[in-house]
């Protein structure tokens, strides 16, 4: 009989939650999957939220994570991928990893986009190595049903972040703390 211990145990969740955060649906099939994905996540954004198409028309660029994977169990992670648009055209590709410990336990998936509106700020996140949302990102947020609510502190914010289409069970969706890596898919 095997003792599993609390240290493998939480070693076990890790892993597990990393394994299931890269079949997130997006997996590597390169560079079309993720487009048409990019294309009917902004679809869903736009028709659910129409507050959106004023974003991003007024945005520099936008980055879209169409299926970010998170899990949890003290030990958590987040996993997603997707396109960075300037216009309607793809320019490049990125991942989104975080890692997370305290009290939680769940999985859930979502929807995000990165609005960038000033050029600085999108030239700022091109041009870095890593980029780690914080900050200096703000949320626009759902308060009633189908209403996008974007304040006018909001609206000033050089990088505003949406999540939507959350489903699953785990208490709030943030992109806080996540790293943003340029990917060749």
């Amino acid at each position: 009989m095997t003792l599993i211990t609390r240290r493998s145990f939480a070693l076990s969740a890790l892993a597990t939650t990393a394994l299931s955060a890269c079949g997130n649906g997006i997996g590597g099939s390169g560079s079309a999957v993720i487009d048409s994905r990019v294309d009917s996540t902004l679809n869903f954004m736009y028709n659910s939220y129409p507050g959106t198409r004023d974003l991003a028309n007024n945005a520099s660029g936008m980055l879209v994570m169409p299926v970010v994977t998170e899990a949890g169990l003290g030990l958590g992670g987040s996993f997603g991928r997707g396109a960075l648009r300037i216009g309607s055209s793809t320019v490049d590709y990125y991942s989104a990893t975080s890692g997370s410990a305290g009290f939680q336990i769940g999985a859930q998936q979502f929807s995000t986009v990165l609005f960038f509106m000033t050029q600085e700020a999108l030239t700022d996140f091109r041009r870095s190595n890593g980029w780690a949302a914080g900050a200096d990102i703000e949320y626009a947020l759902q308060d009633r049903g189908e209403t996008l609510r974007a304040e006018t502190t909001t609206s000033l914010a050089p990088v505003i972040a949406v999540v939507f289409a959350q489903a699953g069970f785990r208490a709030g969706a943030t992109i806080e703390g996540t790293k943003y890596t340029r990917i060749i898919p």
